[in-house]
C-alpha cells in the first residue's frame, strides 16, 4: 500500500510520537486535535485522508493476528467496551466494498473517527495497532479475506468490476 500523506496548515509540533503528529495532521484543524488532546479527550479526526472499517472487535483481533503476521497492517483503533475496532483504509471500491459482509460497516467523509493520540488509551478508545506516521493503511483486500471472506479473489474482482 502507499502510505497517505497527510498535510496541515499549521507548522507542525515537534513530538516524539510520529503517529501521533500524522494523525493530527490528518485533521483540518491540526491545532485544535492538539489541544483536545493536551486535556485528556478524544478528537475528531475525519475520514477525508482515508476510509473507516468499522467491525466488532473479537474478529478484528483475529484478523489483526493474521495481518500482522503477514507484515500487512494499518492503524487500528479499538473500544472494548463498545466491542468495536477502527482499521484505517484507502478510500476506493475496495473499502467501499467491505461494507458488504456481514457486521461491518465502511465510513467515509464526512464521517469523523474520534480518538486518541497515537500514543495513549484515553476514554476506553486505544490503538492495537498504532500508527506509526508513515501514512501505512490497511490494504481493504487482506482485510476482506482475513474478516472472513471465504475467497479474497472474490473481492478484488469485485474492486475491478467497480472501477
Amino acid at each position: 500500500m502507499r502510505p497517505t500523506p497527510c498535510r496541515t496548515a499549521v507548522p507542525r509540533r515537534v513530538s516524539s510520537f510520529p503517529g501521533t503528529d500524522w494523525l493530527a495532521d490528518c485533521s483540518p484543524t491540526p491545532t485544535m486535535v492538539r489541544k483536545r488532546w493536551a486535556d485528556e479527550e478524544l478528537a475528531d479526526i475525519p475520514a477525508a485522508s482515508w476510509a473507516v472499517v468499522e467491525a466488532d472487535l473479537m474478529r478484528s483481533i483475529d484478523a489483526l493476528q493474521s495481518l500482522g503476521r503477514a507484515r500487512r497492517l494499518g492503524p487500528v483503533l479499538v473500544c472494548p467496551e463498545a466491542d468495536r475496532a477502527w482499521w484505517l483504509v484507502p478510500h476506493g471500491p475496495g473499502a467501499l466494498t467491505l461494507g458488504e459482509l456481514p457486521q461491518v460497516t465502511v465510513h467515509k467523509a464526512p464521517w469523523t473517527l474520534r480518538c486518541p493520540p497515537a500514543h495513549e488509551y484515553t476514554h476506553s478508545r486505544g490503538w492495537l495497532e498504532k500508527p506509526d506516521g508513515s501514512g501505512r493503511l490497511t490494504d481493504p483486500v487482506d482485510l476482506g479475506a482475513a474478516l472472513g471472506l471465504r475467497h479474497p479473489i472474490d473481492l478484488r474482482e469485485l474492486t475491478r468490476k467497480a472501477t
